[in-house]
């Protein structure tokens, strides 16, 4: 049960968005701007840490939104981020996007647990210091998407395709104009 009426019943921070679109352009900027914009970075491996930050968190609605855009991002599907998320196994990723999903799993728990070691990990697997910031940046940003929609117990959509919908309309267009977005 949703902890506040935000007067629609669109699903997860969609319906958030929808409340208050005066928030909806700068988080959906914000997330278009580290996942889906030019970068170091592949959009898969982006979904990626956006995901598994989001499954670390418990944040249902996060995790099934940005599993199934890395999933159609990733060579393998779903069934190596299913793999990423269920069993932490990095395996036929470069070591690199093992040594930033490290990293990620550490911002979640709190910024201070990234150490000088994880860093060097990450550098010495061939990590640039753009990809390691990009990585704490992603991980930090879905920290706070999980809580918003985690602490106002949005509810997720009962539809089981909703998902997919969704990945593909960001695979499209983007999340400047997703479905919460206000522009047109």
């Amino acid at each position: 049960m949703p902890h506040i009426d935000v007067g629609n019943d669109a699903p997860g921070i969609i319906g958030l968005m929808r409340f208050r679109p005066e928030t909806a352009d700068p988080l959906n900027d914000l997330a278009d701007a580290l996942l889906r914009a030019p970068g170091p970075l592949s959009r898969g491996e982006r979904e990626l840490i956006a995901s598994y930050v989001s499954h670390g968190n418990g944040c249902a609605f996060c995790t099934g939104g940005h599993s199934e855009v890395a999933a159609r991002e990733l060579e393998g599907g779903m069934p190596t981020v299913r793999r990423v998320l269920d069993d932490h196994d990095f395996s036929g990723f470069p070591e690199k996007i093992g040594a930033l999903l490290t990293i990620a799993g550490l911002v979640r728990k709190g910024g201070k647990e990234v150490t000088e070691e994880s860093v060097a990990a990450a550098r010495k697997a061939g990590a640039t210091d753009v990809e390691i910031h990009d990585t704490v940046l992603i991980a930090a940003a879905f920290c706070m998407y999980n809580r918003y929609v985690d602490g106002l117990a949005a509810p997720l959509s009962t539809d089981p395709s909703s998902f997919g919908q969704m990945a593909d309309h960001v695979v499209a267009n983007g999340y400047a104009k997703g479905p919460g977005a206000r522009r047109a």
